[in-house]
């Protein structure tokens, strides 16, 4: 597996990282834990280096599980978490808190469940807007020199934010969905990474599933699934948007690959200090995923994709309304 630096920072990285979040939250029932413990081990020994969880996925049993599976090969491994949820008695979400008492609360206990001294990379997962980003950027500030935290991190922040929290504190990595399908980071994000120096780690980089091909309009979810609320996976939507996939497949077949292999090789060619972390809770597909690393996409791939996908209207927004409000401030 080759390896990335994120941004100008010291942090390097597998090319394509592990998001963990599907195994515990999110896609239905949870995975059994041994087997996603052996699933992440077998991850490392694939060559993947950076892992991906929050403490708001489970709640908290994420954590847990990447701490368990992680532990015996903690010095070979990036670990990312996040902090910025109220969680409430009943593990509910129950709106934003990134207090910087809270944050220090919050690395403390992740600190335990992910059984480490230090966390490597710590994201604010949605930039609260009862909290100036300063205040936020200063107290993870503090948990570096305290050695609790070594890298600083925001989640679908937008430019502005970025600026003012790296001003106080550099920020190593930006998380946001970015896709083929999702591509609202090209217009003013990417070009402040650039500037700043700052990586980024696309969340979703397979369109939630979506980009692998292996779903239609009938495709059924689970009632925990939260794809269920999205708009751009109502029935219409998903037939709609098969244009997307049928693009890849174009490509897949010329290069002897399948279409999620496309979709991150795309990603990955976008620029050297963007590093995907597509997630799954089944061997066959990490292993799929794992192959993106070796395929190479000439210019004329690019131009041709890119050429393609500019002719393509993506059918659904990719959150309602009350989500969609938490991106980009």
């Amino acid at each position: 597996m080759k390896k990335r630096k994120l941004g100008n920072s010291n942090l390097e990285v597998s090319a394509i990282g592990l998001g963990c979040m599907g195994m515990s939250h999110g896609y239905g029932p949870p995975a059994d834990k041994q087997e996603m413990i052996s699933l992440i081990r077998t991850a490392v020994d694939r060559g993947v280096t950076f892992f991906d969880t929050a403490e708001v996925y489970g709640p908290f049993t994420n954590e847990e599980l990447v701490g368990e599976a992680l532990s015996p090969i903690r010095g070979q491994v990036v670990i990312a978490t996040k902090f910025g949820f109220e969680i409430d008695s009943e593990g509910k979400q129950a709106g934003l808190d990134s207090r910087p008492e809270h944050i220090k609360q919050v690395a403390e206990a992740s600190l335990k469940r992910l059984k480490m001294d230090s966390i490597d990379l710590f994201y604010q997962h949605r930039v609260d807007p009862e909290v100036p980003i300063e205040d936020v950027a200063g107290a993870v500030k503090d948990l570096i020199q305290a050695g609790k935290v070594k890298h600083f991190g925001l989640s679908e922040a937008g430019a502005k934010t970025i600026r003012r929290a790296h001003a106080v504190q550099p920020v190593t990595a930006l998380q946001s969905e970015y896709s083929l399908w999702t591509r609202s980071p090209e217009s003013e994000v990417l070009p402040t990474l650039e500037e700043l120096g700052i990586g980024f780690v696309p969340f979703s980089p397979l369109g939630k599933g979506f980009l692998t091909g292996k779903m239609n309009e009938s495709t059924q979810f689970d009632k925990s699934d939260f794809r269920n609320i999205l708009p751009r996976f109502m029935p219409e939507a998903r037939k709609a948007n098969q244009a997307f996939v049928e693009l890849l497949g174009k490509v897949a077949e010329r290069k002897k690959a399948t279409p999620a292999q496309i979709a991150l090789a795309w990603l990955l060619a976008q620029k050297p200090w963007i590093v995907p972390i597509p997630g799954t809770t089944k061997l066959k597909r990490l292993e799929e995923n794992l192959g993106a690393d070796t395929i190479e996409l000439t210019p004329d791939d690019l131009r041709e994709i890119g050429s393609a996908a500019s002719k393509l209207t993506v059918q659904g927004a990719r959150y309602p309304e009350n989500l969609e409000r938490m991106t980009g401030r």
